[in-house]
């Protein structure tokens, strides 16, 4: 097993982090996620034109034939910029059609969604009428059920935009008859799905982290930094603590999903249930930590506490998961 990223991964990481931080700077996120619509077409387009909305897809549909490893990397920088950006939903719906659908599926949906063109949006919740991320404007949604998946057309479904605490995505409640089944299994696709949301968690968390260190160093009371005091720098060690056990579990999961896919439904169980607690309890202690400015509309870390609050109830809570974990005997 190789714990180290490759150059090409090294790439992407580096890449990715530039442009986010370029493009989705504190106060365009702000922007965005006060508006109606928190996706921004201009931007979402240069994403497509890195080749980023087919990362993981196979080349011979237009994708860049990577591997969840690349996946992962990339919903990490996303999820620490705190992009408001349609990726995750497409790349659900991506995989989804990959691992369950018809060759004729994949021939169909599959060239349109790698380039960005066609884009799809997939169910993150398994309720009758799923919580979606990005469903107006896409081309195909994938609504999953205990009977499987299958795909239906935009203008077949019914959509209603959900007023969620997360503004910097948009959420709709979809409900729709009939569609195109998924002939193949999705227990898989939604594992890899569970992994990618526990990276985009890690982004957020480390993020958060990083807003209460700084403010940790310049902060000052009776003449010292406030990190120096125990109360504080205590806080920010267990804080780190969450932050690398959740980037451990995730990128073991991915590694997993490409490497060793018959133990992927413990590993993505154990990566989004950490990680899921991981970016909900450090963004929580990142507002202790900042005090009372914390607190304020002003600041953003509030933005990240609502994403990590959301995300983690999407594709299983993380106490779903840890019951799932006991039950495949990851706790025996």
């Amino acid at each position: 097993m190789e714990f180290g990223f490759s150059d090409e991964q090294q790439e992407i990481q580096s890449t990715a982090r530039d442009f986010l931080a370029d493009r989705f700077k504190p106060e365009k996120v702000r922007e965005l996620a006060e508006s109606d619509d928190p996706y921004d077409e201009g931007l979402w387009r240069e994403m497509c034109e890195l080749g980023w909305a087919g990362i993981a897809l196979p080349s011979e549909h237009g994708g860049q034939g990577l591997g969840t490893v690349e996946l992962v990397i990339l919903l990490e920088q996303m999820g620490y910029a705190l992009a408001p950006s349609p990726f995750l939903a497409n790349a659900i719906a991506a995989l989804m059609i990959v691992h369950a659908g018809s060759d004729e599926q994949q021939g169909r949906w599959l060239p349109g969604m790698a380039s960005g063109e066609a884009r799809g949006a997939a169910a993150l919740t398994p309720d009758p009428e799923p919580v979606l991320g990005a469903a107006e404007g896409a081309a195909v949604l994938v609504l999953g059920d205990s009977d499987g998946a299958r795909i239906v057309e935009p203008d077949a479904a019914r959509l209603e935009r959900l007023d969620m605490i997360d503004t910097t995505r948009a959420y709709f409640r979809v409900s729709a008859e009939g569609g195109d089944p998924l002939p193949g299994e999705i227990d898989a696709p939604n594992d890899v799905a569970a992994v990618a949301l526990a990276a985009e968690l890690v982004g957020v968390a480390q993020r958060a982290l990083d807003m209460a260190v700084d403010y940790a160093k310049e902060r000052e009371q009776f003449g010292r930094p406030i990190g120096a005091y125990q109360a504080v720098s205590h806080r920010l060690a267990d804080m780190l603590w969450a932050v690398e056990e959740a980037r451990s579990l995730s990128y073991y999961a991915a590694w997993v999903a490409d490497a060793e896919p018959e133990s992927l439904p413990l590993a993505a169980s154990m990566a989004k249930a950490r990680a899921s607690d991981a970016a909900t309890s450090v963004a929580h202690d990142a507002i202790q930590t900042l005090g009372g400015i914390g607190f304020t509309w002003e600041h953003d870390v509030h933005f990240f506490l609502k994403r990590a609050k959301v995300s983690a109830q999407l594709l299983g809570s993380a106490g779903h998961h840890r019951a799932r974990v006991a039950a495949l005997g990851g706790l025996g």
